[in-house]
Order: C-alpha cells, then sequence, then structure tokens
C-alpha cells in the first residue's frame, strides 16, 4: 500500500555487541540476557507451618460467631482474637516471603 512503511527489524550496536530489537510474536523472541528472576525471601514460617497457621485460622473464625450463638457470654471474643493473632503471623509470613532475598530487615 503506498504511504504505509512496512516494519523491519533494526540491529543496534552497543559496545561491540548487538542485540536484536522486535516484537515477541515474530517467531524470533530475544533473549533477555542481563535480566534475573527476582528471588523470593523466605517466609517465617515453613510450608506445614503455613498451611496449619491457615487451618487454625480458619477453625477459629468460624468458631467465634457459632459460640456467640451458642454461648451467652462474651467467650466468643477470644476464638475473634485467637483468628485476628494468626491472621497478623500469616500477613507478616507473606511480607517476609514477597521481600528480595538480598534485603535486610532494617531497610
Amino acid at each position: 500500500m503506498p504511504g504505509r512503511t512496512k516494519s523491519t527489524d533494526r540491529t543496534v550496536s552497543k559496545t561491540g555487541s548487538s542485540s536484536r530489537i522486535g516484537r515477541s510474536a515474530d517467531g524470533n523472541p530475544g533473549v533477555a540476557s542481563k535480566t534475573f528472576g527476582m528471588q523470593q525471601g523466605s517466609g517465617i514460617l515453613s510450608a506445614r507451618q503455613r498451611r496449619l497457621a491457615w487451618l487454625g485460622f480458619l477453625l477459629a473464625a468460624l468458631q467465634a460467631p457459632v459460640s456467640a450463638k451458642l454461648v451467652s457470654d462474651g467467650s466468643w471474643l477470644f476464638s475473634l482474637c485467637v483468628a485476628l493473632m494468626v491472621a497478623t503471623v500469616i500477613i507478616a509470613d507473606d511480607a517476609a516471603r514477597r521481600r528480595p532475598a538480598d534485603a535486610r530487615t532494617g531497610d
């Protein structure tokens, strides 16, 4: 078609090395050589402890409204407090896992 230019791949030189600039859908995706995946930091809980924490949270969170219906005193608040404390530990573990492995805790 007149007036339209066809897109072509270009080669760019940078300090003696060349890299291909193009679309990733053209069948030959470029390989990123200087990138690295984000290394996840280890959390404060192991995988087994994390599963048990989720189970404890769910059980305590479900027990609180059941206790509120069945018991006339305010003892159901204890279940709610336990559920909130376990949820806090799970959230802290998530934050520690999302932090890069080389990040210091003082930053």
